[in-house]
């Protein structure tokens, strides 16, 4: 069903979709890199994709915090050897729990521990669990380590982030994330409109990601894997003003005037400003865009 490489096998294995990569992951992940190096074993991550809700709510609006290649990137970023994805599809859907355990996660990927959250369920119908988990290795004696909610109360939660996205307030997504939500792509040359009122932007389109509220954020960016320096202000929408129809992610960097089309670009959100809203016409929304440019650097 699922044949790895032979680089992909063995070592301490995380469970989970892992879709955020918030605190709570973080957990996970620091239970399984630290048991890996007491075993002299490596870490890695398993996960699926596509997300189990793509199969099971066909025609989904976009819900993604990590699309597969920003998941992977953080994923590696945080100290993960490597990531084996389990292809989504109907049969594993279908797969019985107990078999996923001996033949996915014993004789395939010849698991030596596995790091999992509490409340991690898998096999068909969700059957599984993490009591089940442990019971069906044990005679192989491959050990499981369980992740435990926090004692005081704290809740991370992949699906409290997107409800705060989607309310417009990136700064309480980030203190469960643990680092500010961000969107990565590839930036594409535009109708070029910005220049002709004095703001060049870059623009990305939003693919998968989740779409927080639409408005104005203030950003910080910076070309993928380097360091999040240039400041900057976004317009996350439709830009309605213009009878824009794609989703996109436009942003206007501060003191930053060099070519940047066709590289991937992270932007980051730090602050929210206003709501996207239709302007009378061009002259009030540039008004208003410099209104933005200047609540931005304030935030920022």
């Amino acid at each position: 069903m699922f044949l790895p490489p032979a680089t992909q096998k063995g070592g301490v294995f995380a469970l989970g979709n892992f879709d955020g990569l918030h605190r709570g992951h973080k957990l996970v992940l620091d239970a399984a890199i630290e048991k890996a190096a007491s075993m002299g074993v490596k870490a890695r991550v398993m996960t699926f994709e596509p997300h189990p809700r793509v199969l099971f709510q066909p025609g989904v609006a976009p819900f993604r915090l990590t699309p597969a290649h920003a998941k992977i990137r953080l994923l590696a970023d945080y100290g993960i050897h490597d990531v084996v994805v389990l292809p989504f599809n109907q049969t594993l859907a279908h797969l019985p729990a107990q078999e996923f355990v001996e033949r996915v996660l014993h004789h395939e990927l010849d698991a030596q521990h596995i790091v999992a959250g509490h409340d991690f369920v898998f096999g068909h119908n969700r059957n599984g669990d993490m009591k089940a988990l442990a019971a069906w290795l044990e005679p192989k004696r491959v050990g499981v380590t369980e992740i435990a909610p926090l004692g005081d109360g704290t809740v991370f939660s992949s699906t409290r982030i997107r409800e705060l996205l989607k309310l417009g307030d990136p700064k309480a997504a980030a203190v469960i994330l643990g680092r500010e939500w961000s969107i990565v792509g590839t930036v594409m040359k535009g109708a070029q409109r910005g220049r002709t009122i004095g703001v060049p932007t870059a623009n990305i389109q939003l693919g998968d990601y989740l779409r927080p509220k639409f408005g104005v954020y203030a950003i910080r960016a910076g070309r993928i894997g380097e360091p999040l320096i240039h400041r900057g202000v976004a317009n996350i929408g439709v830009r309605p003003t213009v009878d824009g129809q794609s989703e996109n992610l436009e942003a206007h960097l501060f003191d930053f005037d060099s070519d940047i089309y066709d590289q991937v670009w992270e932007f980051a959100l730090t602050d929210f400003i206003r709501a996207e809203r239709k302007f009378e016409d061009i002259n009030t929304l540039k008004t208003q865009i410099m209104q933005d440019i200047t609540a931005a650097r304030l935030a920022l």
